[in-house]
């Protein structure tokens, strides 16, 4: 509790020191606040709001390495901020310093169960490098395999669920301060850094989505995956292949080493795609510090990527809407742009057609005024979802991870190669994708994916079908039985009907006797009693004995 309070004391502190108070629209806030801390924060206001995106990467940097994780994920949240914000937070470096190598190993030793000098050969207690989350050591085995060895910072955990709350407070404040404050959705953005950052802890996460990214390129020229070593990886540590690379920010390195820059730019765009729209399940931190490059060959250089923390994935139906979305985009079919985004749920199915179609021209016409090669993909997105928003468009968290990722390659790519056309490397891979979502090649493999549950039918087939004859064999019986019964049944009215005329015969000679015996009764009989005995009589007999 103490610790906590201390925590808070210092945020609020912080926040004072660098004045944010100027990304808070008082004149929304609740008139209890604007009369108790208005005047004050109205001193040095305009100043302050002119650099706000910079004030609030210098606090947060002061705040420690979970506050800079959270600028660095809320930087990619540009469907929600200002672009002088998100442009500001994506600035933030993640330099922090580094624990002891005796505590790292004192951990390794923990979770493994076995003294370092038994795990490896070799294990240096200087740090390779040192992150908010985790820190890398060098290591080789005993079968001399060079390796590094990956652990999750002591206590981050605890600090990080302590600042989660914290930043949960903070949003839900701001989230009832003002109208703006809930566009902003602060409370699901602290929501989705929580989900982010709390896999990050979880090494044996990453090393599953390592190894799953390392299968889809087995045998590939594109990309490689260092090799994880399954034995000695836990929750707290991760153990891989250590690999040898140009970094892929160093242009110097990479020039020096006769790299084709516009091959390298296309190959890693083709990853992406690749990645994305052929695996479902893409490298969602591909920033520079991740991505080195093999220069063996030259004229073809291959991507090597760590850091499989943070994944996203696509399902079918995002993958459709979003490849015929940029065509759209691109074939400026703003019209097929509007619907598909109401098709998909991204907006409410009662969101007009053609509002929104005027707002998405209004908004993408202006980029046309440019070659294609300077249309910034990342950038059409962030304008499509910045659009869209205004039609109380749904976060789509896939697709926040895809936009990020995309941003991050495509700068990289122009960085590496100016004149990068990336609409000239994606165009023909969407159209061929599209192509093969509808010809007989995707039809056979549904038919080939579905195969083994249907082959795991088989066996039972027999079974089944005795089943079923059995089952028609019993209903024929049934109604057999019940055929059976309706002429049973109608037999007995039949015999009932034909005995009838004997009983009402019975009953006139009854009725005769009876006047006979009384003379008196024949007296009084008069004509129409007669005749209104013999109707009674007739009608009885049409009654009973005719269907």
């Amino acid at each position: 509790m103490f610790r906590s309070a201390f925590r808070l004391t210092r945020i609020i502190l912080t926040v004072l020191r660098f004045r944010l108070d100027a990304l808070i629209p008082f004149d929304k806030l609740p008139w209890y606040l604007r009369y108790s801390i208005g005047p004050f924060f109205s001193l040095g206001r305009q100043r302050a709001i002119r650099n706000r995106g910079e004030r609030l990467r210098l606090a947060l940097e002061s705040l420690g390495p979970i506050f800079v994780k959270f600028g660095q994920i809320l930087s990619t949240r540009r469907d929600l901020l200002d672009d002088d914000l998100a442009d500001e937070l994506a600035r933030l470096q993640d330099k922090v310093p580094a624990f002891s190598g005796q505590l790292a190993q004192s951990i390794i030793e923990r979770d493994l169960k076995a003294p370092v000098s038994e795990l490896f050969a070799e294990f240096s207690a200087e740090p390779l490098a040192s992150a908010s989350i985790a820190q890398v050591h060098t290591a080789k085995l005993h079968s001399g395999e060079d390796v590094v060895v990956k652990v999750i910072r002591p206590g981050i955990e605890n600090t990080i669920r302590q600042d989660i709350r914290l930043l949960y407070a903070l949003a839900h404040f701001i989230a009832k301060s003002s109208s703006d404050g809930r566009r902003l959705r602060p409370v699901e953005v602290v929501t989705d850094y929580e989900y982010t950052i709390l896999d990050e802890l979880d090494l044996a996460k990453e090393a599953a989505n390592t190894g799953l990214l390392q299968r889809n390129f087995t045998d590939s020229d594109l990309l490689y995956v260092p090799q994880v070593y399954w034995d000695y990886c836990h929750k707290n540590v991760m153990v891989m292949e250590r690999i040898s690379g140009i970094p892929v920010a160093d242009i110097r390195a990479l020039n020096e080493a006769d790299v084709d820059m516009k091959s390298l730019a296309e190959r890693g765009v083709e990853i992406f795609f690749t990645q994305v729209f052929s695996h479902s399940f893409f490298h969602a931190d591909m920033h520079p510090g991740n991505i080195f490059v093999d220069a063996t060959n030259p004229l073809q250089p291959k991507y090597i990527a760590i850091d499989c923390a943070i994944m996203g994935s696509l399902d079918d139906a995002d993958k459709n809407y979003l490849a015929r979305n940029l065509l759209a985009f691109f074939q400026r079919d703003y019209r097929m742009v509007a619907q598909l985004h109401v098709e998909s749920g991204w907006v409410p199915k009662e969101t007009p057609v053609h509002a929104f179609e005027s707002a998405i021209r209004s908004v993408c016409e202006p980029m046309f005024a440019k070659p294609l090669k300077d249309i910034s993909f990342g950038q059409v997105l962030i304008g499509l979802f910045q659009t869209a928003r205004r039609f109380n468009m749904e976060v789509q968290p896939q697709l926040v991870l895809l936009e990020k990722t995309l941003l991050n390659i495509e700068g990289l790519g122009r960085q590496l190669y100016p004149d990068l056309d990336l609409w000239v490397t994606a165009k023909p891979f969407l159209e061929r994708w599209m192509r093969e979502q509808m010809g007989p090649k995707r039809v056979m493999e549904e038919v080939r994916k579905q195969a083994p549950e249907w082959a795991g039918q088989f066996p039972k087939l027999p079974n089944l079908v005795f089943s079923a004859l059995t089952q028609i064999s019993k209903q024929e019986e049934l109604m057999t039985q019940q055929t059976q019964a309706i002429e049973a049944l109608t037999k007995e009215v039949n015999q009932a009907n034909r005995g009838l005329p004997f009983k009402l015969l019975g009953l006139v000679s009854l009725g005769a006797a009876w006047f006979i015996s009384d003379p008196e009764s024949l007296q009084r009989l008069q004509t129409a009693d007669i005749f209104s005995m013999l109707l009674f009589a007739a009608g009885l007999y049409l009654l009973v004995l005719k269907p």
